[in-house]
């Protein structure tokens, strides 16, 4: 799963916390979802102002996914819920 290793490399790049970065590949029915957990100091880094970095990052890996969509959640862990 290249789009995993390269969106974890991607997010360990920006953030404060590296070694707290982890993704998750899930399969569900609307198609595969990749969750970025990230320490919560991190969150914003990762969102970005007004959504721009995750939106570069969704783009990125969105390019190099073989499938047709790719869902990807960044998951604040200090309250344990996606950011879209």
């Amino acid at each position: 799963m290249m789009e995993t290793e390269a969106l974890e490399h991607l997010v360990r790049g920006i953030v404060d916390n590296p070694d707290d970065v982890s993704v998750r590949s899930r399969n569900l029915r609307r198609g595969r979802t990749l969750e970025v957990h990230v320490h919560p100091d991190d969150i914003g880094k990762v969102i970005g102002r007004n959504g721009r970095t995750a939106t570069a990052i969704r783009t990125v890996v969105g390019a190099l996914s073989s499938e047709q969509s790719v869902r990807i959640d960044f998951v604040d862990e200090q309250n344990r819920r996606p950011r879209r």
